[in-house]
């Protein structure tokens, strides 16, 4: 049996993957700082490790086949992320594992171009933007000295999965108990989400696909390339009633950024929210077969029950269509 390591178990992301993992069949190992598996990850075996512990991180993940790296520092503190990911690649080394890892479209910077296949070149403008291509450089590093293999999923904005952190529950269904959706930018802004279930799948795929992939590969996951408009009517069918629009407070942030670090990271991403933008991809169809993609409105009403939202059609029967 394939043994497979998800740092990053206690995340949003990294508990989804785990589930499809467990799921299609393979041995699961979760790493998180204090051991601990998530309750919802039956039949995954816990093991801490810290990934900002080299030592550590390669004793975790001793004898896995594979480590999907789900790891993801807070977002005022990204100062992390490559002395991570050089742990992570150590580990892949000294363990002769195959890494996987979930791309984003920060390295595109602005203006973002409106479609991003996967000849795009890399062209960023924000710290967080030259962080992940420094990653990317580090990762394509490690492979073309026969090191590391690397395979990179490239996803937009997530949403679905238990958990907070992501603009759909902060910020689009923040007041929808209250009647009220909340676009992050304007509703009729083409913007690229992901559903998470669907992108989970697809690494499986790609696990189950090695003979077709080279020592490094970047493809792009297709997911809800959407409006707000269309989110807002597949989230009204699922609760049976009408919503309110309205848009977020950006100018709050923007005065309030010099004195608050969140804020701070979050105006400087702000682009993305308002220049169109959508993944596809010329190969990953090629690859894993039939890409995962659940309807929009199936997705949110899914993604609305995951974060406690009640819809009109009950969890089961959704689980069932």
């Amino acid at each position: 049996m394939t043994k497979i390591a998800i740092l990053g178990a206690n995340g949003r992301l990294g508990r989804v993957v785990a589930k499809a993992f467990i799921d299609a069949g393979y041995d699961v190992r979760t790493i998180t700082r204090n051991g601990k598996v998530p309750a919802e990850l039956k039949g995954a075996i816990a093991v801490a490790g810290d990934a900002l512990d080299r030592d550590a991180l390669i004793r975790a993940t001793q004898d896995v086949d594979i480590i999907f790296n789900g790891l993801s520092p807070l977002y005022t503190d990204w100062s992390k992320c490559l002395p991570m990911a050089g742990n992570v690649m150590a580990a892949c080394r000294a363990n002769g594992a195959l890494h996987l890892f979930p791309g984003t479209i920060y390295n595109y910077g602005s203006p973002t171009p409106v479609v991003i296949t996967e000849d795009t070149p890399f062209h960023p403008t924000t710290e967080k933007g030259r962080i992940r291509v420094a990653m990317e450089d580090l990762f394509r590093r490690e492979a073309d000295a026969d090191r590391v293999r690397t395979i990179i999923l490239r996803a937009g904005d997530f949403f679905g999965g238990t958990g907070s952190g992501s603009w759909f529950d902060l910020v689009v269904a923040a007041k929808m108990n209250k009647g009220v959706y909340t676009a992050p930018g304007p509703a009729e802004l083409l913007h690229e989400w992901t559903y998470l279930p669907d992108f989970a799948k697809a690494f499986v795929g790609l696990a189950e696909n090695l003979d077709k992939l080279g020592t490094y590969e970047a493809l792009n996951f297709p997911g809800h390339a959407v409006t707000d408009m269309e989110i807002k009517a597949a989230a009204e069918k699922a609760l049976g009633r009408t919503l309110k629009l309205t848009s977020m407070p950006w100018w709050v942030l923007r005065a309030g950024s010099p004195f608050v670090a969140m804020w701070r990271e979050i105006v400087s991403m702000s682009y993305l929210r308002f220049e169109p933008h959508r993944l596809v991809s010329a190969r990953l169809e090629g690859v894993i077969g039939t890409i995962p993609h659940t309807p929009l409105d199936k997705a949110v009403a899914d993604a609305l029950n995951d974060i406690g939202i009640s819809t009109v059609v009950a969890p089961s029967s959704r689980k069932a269509a």
